[in-house]
């Protein structure tokens, strides 16, 4: 898989626009004491479970996999103008 520059800051925004559809959803926000990683798998299990992002072969599940998966996701949702997408 191809690394986007901006694929930290994109995991980032996903993880923030995740968190706030989960909450629209009934869910409540991240603990304080959550990791990144936890906020990640989180968000990317939710995404799945909502079809909204395809999930990936069992075998291939893991952290670095999820984020790639999450920036593709925000990428696609942001305008084409937006700066983390130049």
């Amino acid at each position: 898989m191809a690394k986007d520059k901006n694929e930290a800051q994109l995991v980032k925004k996903a993880v923030e626009v995740a968190e706030k559809y989960a909450k629209n959803r009934g869910y409540k926000e991240f603990p304080l004491t959550a990791s990144a990683n936890e906020k990640v798998e989180c968000s990317y299990r939710l995404l799945v479970t909502d079809k909204l992002v395809t999930a990936l072969a069992p075998d291939q599940e893991n952290v670095l996999n999820m984020k790639h998966k999450l920036a593709l996701w925000i990428a696609r949702q942001l305008p084409k103008d937006h700066p983390l997408l130049k």
